[in-house]
């Protein structure tokens, strides 16, 4: 699995944008069949920096409507990396 599978995007919110409690922690959107290790050496990989941590949870996805048609969003997979002290990711830093 390459890394364009793992990696989906990052996830820019307010929320992750102010670090989720720390200064080191980032959020991706990752593939549902990544694992933490696989998300772990992408991240180390494409980034240049050490992963301290990942958690990851399953989204699930929202039930809706459009007018009479019923349908359902897809799952998605979220990952939460802590990257080692006094690292950073600098698609985080250029927005705040």
């Amino acid at each position: 699995m390459g890394i364009q599978h793992i990696l989906i995007r990052p996830l820019v919110t307010e929320k992750t944008a102010g670090g989720l409690g720390t200064d080191r922690t980032y959020a991706f959107e990752v593939g549902l069949a990544a694992n933490k290790l696989q998300v772990r050496k992408a991240i180390e990989e494409f980034y240049g920096v050490d992963v301290a941590t990942v958690r990851t949870i399953i989204v699930r996805g929202k039930n809706k409507r459009w007018g009479r048609h019923v349908g359902k969003r897809s799952n998605w997979k979220k990952a939460y990396v802590t990257v080692a002290e006094g690292q950073s990711l600098p698609v985080f830093d250029a927005g705040v």
